[in-house]
């Protein structure tokens, strides 16, 4: 049973006269959302006021749903559905909004960011839109969960400038510029995503009035204090100090475990798929953020000693990582080589569906991370630049492969050419 602390506070800041930020904290619900309005003469507080109630509405409204996973919510379809029902409910927002700014003149144009977070038995589950963001510090380190929706980070991304040139360049002025925003249209893209909680996790969900202050280290000194009921206070002053340009609302949500030990070995199992990913040269370059993703499309599987994981000459569908246990890999009956954890086998199933080029066999107890081809082919198709990553790395690799069996070949022939000429000097002398 996981118990969940949250605190929460919101500021106009230092050059605004209203405050157009709104958030939500529904203990009930295990739901807290983060919205910052836009739109000016109060209609952006009208606008994030009708995101987060809309956002709550529709979520009661499918609790059966989300009851029904509870005690299930590593289920893939259970995942999916609360993951379409979170996305439901921006889109319902969205088209509340955009109606209601139809009908009264003076809210013409008037939007909301939006960040929400749902905790689901032991997993998050987040809908996102506009550059409110969500970070999460484990064991000690902060990660951003969420992308900025923004005209500058979509400059970075595009490679049009770097992020440390942002502050004295002439995009400056576009800074509170959005590419996305709930009800600017009827409809809107929401990014979703979903992980792994774990005991001593917390979470930080804030509108663009507070990280635009957050230096490198601010977040794990502040959310690392003893008393973590004061650090909205301490981070609301930290962006007021720094010129509270904007509105500023911070939601802290910590996450604890009733009996710790249960949750260990769940702490245990991710933090060894994430270091055995992380150390593959085929996602060297994902983020965690990215891991996070990856491993949503895993599966997890175990072989005995001596059992058969794959057969050569057979169609792949697979790439298996080696998690713990030790493999050998054979080639018509003779022995190429053995792997252990962290290894990999299996990757061109990831291009097509050609036959195994050799056998696998478990020679222990081993447990493999499986990644099926078609779920790698949507992945790449849904997010543009975890595909760049993905692909760059394939190239990297299978060019690495190349270079390997190229030199082989080169010797090969070089020895073969020695023993022709060693034959040769023989026949020669022997005449």
């Amino acid at each position: 049973m996981l118990h969940i602390q949250f605190y929460a506070a919101t500021d106009v800041g230092r050059q605004r006269d209203h405050n157009e930020d709104n958030f939500l904290v529904d203990p009930k619900l295990n739901l807290f959302v983060v919205a910052d309005g836009m739109g000016g003469h109060a209609a952006g507080e009208v606008a994030s006021q009708i995101a987060v109630h809309t956002l709550s509405q529709v979520i009661r409204e499918n609790i059966d749903v989300i009851e029904k996973h509870q005690d299930h919510p590593d289920d893939p379809s259970a995942r999916q559905e609360i993951l379409a029902i979170l996305e439901h409910a921006i889109q319902t927002a969205s088209s509340e909004i955009f109606h209601r700014a139809q009908e009264e003149q003076d809210k013409r144009g008037m939007g909301t960011t939006c960040s929400a977070l749902l905790i689901v038995g032991g997993r998050g589950f987040i809908a996102h839109v506009g550059d409110t963001r969500i970070y999460l510090l484990r064991h000690g380190q902060v990660h951003q969960i969420t992308e900025d929706h923004s005209l500058l980070n979509e400059l970075v991304r595009r490679g049009k400038i770097k992020r440390e040139e942002l502050e004295n360049s002439p995009y400056a002025k576009y800074k509170n510029a959005v590419t996305r925003a709930v009800g600017a249209y009827e409809t809107v893209e929401s990014d979703t995503i979903d992980f792994e909680v774990l005991p001593g996790d917390l979470f930080l969900l804030c509108s663009d009035g507070m990280h635009a202050y957050l230096k490198e280290g601010d977040l794990q000194e502040i959310l690392s204090a003893p008393d973590l009921s004061e650090s909205p206070k301490t981070l609301v002053a930290l962006a007021n100090a720094g010129g509270g340009h904007d509105n500023i609302t911070v939601v802290v949500v910590r996450i604890e475990a009733a009996d710790p030990a249960l949750y260990a070995a769940r702490a245990s199992e991710l933090a060894n798929k994430v270091e055995v990913l992380k150390g593959m040269p085929l996602f060297k370059y994902l983020s965690y953020k990215e891991i996070m993703r990856l491993l949503n499309i895993t599966l997890v599987r175990e072989f005995k000693a001596g059992e058969q994981i794959i057969r050569e000459k057979e169609p792949g569908e697979e790439l298996f990582v080696i998690l713990s246990g030790r493999v050998t890999l054979q080639k018509e009956g003779a022995f190429l080589t053995q792997l252990g954890r962290g290894a990999h086998f299996g990757e061109m199933a990831l291009v097509d569906r050609s036959p195994r080029s050799a056998s696998a066999w478990a020679d222990e107890p081993t447990r493999v991370l499986t990644l099926r081809r078609r779920d790698f082919y949507e992945i790449i198709r849904k997010e543009a630049p975890l595909a760049v990553k993905l692909l760059w790395s394939f190239v990297q690799v299978l060019t690495e492969r190349l270079r390997k069996t190229t030199e082989e070949l080169s010797a090969g022939r070089i020895e073969q050419s020695m023993l022709d000429v060693d034959l040769i000097e023989e026949v020669t002398f022997e005449e």
